[in-house]
């Protein structure tokens, strides 16, 4: 095992948190993507982040919000989570996290529960998942149109579902009265999202996930790596993966690949 300040320095490296390691393109995104497994938008743990490695002044200097984004690499987040290879899924929390397939097959059997519980839920959930189940993937317009729910309802509804990836949502283009087009989002349920299922328990789940979040950091403290996802990670599960080599102790209380 490399010694903390040598990880540091991979990490530094690798995370592309230096000016001279920006990432120039899109395609360079998408290859820095592919290498780590998943992607936060921006920096707010020892998990990559997109923006940063892009090392880009904000589009609103002092803004909070989506004017702190690259000022002209912002649209890169939307790009990647358009191709095949890659989901946006809000399992960081609420937040977006751009996912591999190697992410997504650990998320399945996480996300599938979720659904299930959701289908039984008595309450809106139920209603959505399974008019999504028999409509197929709907447009947030439709939804509210023929579930009759209120805006705040829906959102609600839709931040307890996306953050279990129960439910996952992606940005479309749709015709407006204009001639032209606008923006919405498509509503779809993880099996109509991801149709590989991974039949493996919740901590299988969690320990694949625990293994492919420390990898993508290269370096990480367990008290962050139990939190970064929906599904809490016990520390005694990170013990196990430690005895069984599948991570490795760089330090007390710090985790990394073996």
């Amino acid at each position: 095992m490399a010694s903390l300040a040598d990880l540091r320095q991979r990490r530094l490296r690798e995370l592309r948190l230096t000016p001279d390691r920006a990432l120039q393109t899109l395609e360079e995104a998408a290859a820095f993507l592919a290498e780590r497994g998943m992607l936060t938008l921006t920096q707010d743990s020892a998990l990559p982040s997109l923006f940063a490695a892009c090392h880009e002044e904000p589009y609103k200097k002092g803004a909070k919000g989506f004017g702190s984004w690259p000022k002209t690499k912002y649209p890169w987040a939307f790009q990647l989570a358009e191709r095949t290879d890659v989901l946006a899924l809000k399992v960081h929390r609420g937040k977006v996290l751009l996912c591999t397939p190697a992410v997504c097959r650990a998320v399945d059997p996480l996300a599938r529960a979720a659904l299930a519980e959701a289908e039984k839920a008595p309450d809106e959930r139920a209603r959505l998942v399974r008019h999504l189940g028999s409509a197929g993937p709907t447009t947030i317009d439709d939804v509210k149109m023929e579930l009759g729910l209120p805006p705040p309802t829906l959102r609600a509804v839709r931040q307890k579902l996306e953050s279990l990836a129960a439910v996952v949502a992606r940005e479309i283009e749709v015709p407006d009265s204009k001639g032209g087009h606008r923006h919405t989002s498509e509503l779809r349920r993880w099996d109509q999202a991801w149709n590989k299922p991974w039949r493996a328990t919740d901590d299988a789940a969690l320990a694949e996930l625990a293994i492919l979040g420390v990898r993508a950091a290269v370096l990480a403290h367990e008290d962050e790596v139990a939190k970064w996802f929906s599904w809490p990670i016990e520390k005694a599960l990170l013990g196990e993966l430690v005895r069984a080599g599948r991570l490795a102790r760089a330090g007390p209380g710090w985790l990394a690949a073996p």
